[in-house]
C-alpha cells in the first residue's frame, strides 16, 4: 500500500511538472511573441505615447496628425496618458501642482518621461505629423532630435524600457515645485532643461548628428524641418515626422 501511494505521488508530481513546463513554454511563447510585436528585447518597442489632459476631446487637426501615425506604423501600439492612465496624485509636487494650475503642458513634461522610462517606444506631440515608419530607427538605445540649431526638441523622443537617461530625466522632476514660494510659476519648458542637461554631458549645439548619454542625437532635418518662426518646411528623404508647432496643449 505505501509503495502504490508512494508511487501515485511520482505520478502526481510528475504529471504537475509536465503542466508547469508546458505552462511556462506557453508563458515564453507569448512573451516572444509579444516582443516580435513590440520590437524585441534589443529594440525599443513599437509602442507610440501621447498625452492627452485636460479632459476635452481630441480636436480634427490631432486626429488628422495620428492618422499618419497609424498609416505609416500599422502595428504599432498607440498609448495614451490622461487622468485615467497617468496617476497625477503619485508623480510629485510638480506634477500636481501643474495640474492644479491647468498647465498641461507641463503635466506631460513629465508624463512623457514616465512612459517611456516604464514602457519604452516614442512619444510624439499631438502636432507630429509622420512621413514614413520609424522601424529603421528601432535598432538602437533611444533617440532625440534637434528642434533648432541650440535645443533638443521633445516632440518626438524615444527609448528602450528602462533607459538611464530616462530615469534620470524622470527623477529630475521628482524634488521640484511648479510653484515658487512667491506664487510664481516654475515654467522652465522641458526642451530647454533637457538640452541643458545634455550639454552638461557633452552635447554639442551644432545640429549635428552625436550621441551623448547613450542616446542617437538627429540633426533637425529628421523630425523638426519645420521653422518655429516662419513655418516653412525643409524636409528631405531624411524626414521622419514634422512637429507642426500647433500649442493645442496650451
Amino acid at each position: 500500500m505505501d509503495v502504490t501511494i508512494t508511487h501515485n505521488n511520482i505520478t502526481v508530481n510528475s504529471l504537475f511538472h509536465g503542466i508547469l513546463i508546458k505552462l511556462l513554454l506557453l508563458v515564453n511563447i507569448k512573451r516572444i511573441r509579444y516582443n516580435e510585436r513590440h520590437g524585441g528585447m534589443n529594440m525599443i518597442p513599437k509602442i507610440i505615447h501621447y498625452c492627452w489632459f485636460g479632459g476635452n476631446p481630441l480636436g480634427e487637426a490631432e486626429e488628422k496628425m495620428m492618422a499618419t501615425w497609424k498609416k505609416y506604423c500599422p502595428d504599432y501600439q498607440i498609448m495614451v496618458w490622461n487622468e485615467e492612465t497617468f496617476n497625477i496624485d503619485e508623480m510629485g509636487d510638480y506634477v500636481k501642482e501643474a495640474y492644479e494650475e491647468e498647465k498641461w503642458a507641463f503635466v506631460s513634461d513629465v508624463a512623457r518621461l514616465f512612459a517611456l522610462k516604464e514602457y519604452g517606444g516614442i512619444y510624439m506631440d499631438t502636432d507630429v505629423e509622420v512621413l514614413k515608419s520609424f522601424d529603421p530607427l528601432l535598432q538602437q538605445d533611444g533617440f532625440m532630435g534637434f528642434e533648432i540649431e541650440t535645443t533638443i526638441s521633445t516632440a518626438v523622443i524615444a527609448a528602450k524600457p528602462h533607459h538611464p537617461t530616462f530615469e534620470l530625466l524622470f527623477s529630475d522632476y521628482k524634488n521640484r515645485h511648479f510653484k515658487n514660494p512667491d506664487g510664481s510659476l516654475d515654467e522652465e519648458t522641458n526642451v530647454d532643461r533637457i538640452t541643458d542637461i545634455l550639454q552638461e554631458k557633452g552635447l554639442e549645439l551644432n545640429n549635428e548628428l552625436q550621441e551623448v548619454m547613450n542616446l542617437t542625437i538627429y540633426p533637425r532635418v529628421y523630425f523638426s524641418p519645420k521653422s518655429y518662426w516662419t513655418h516653412e518646411i525643409n524636409d528631405t528623404n531624411e524626414t521622419y515626422a514634422i512637429h507642426h508647432y500647433s500649442g493645442s496643449w496650451l
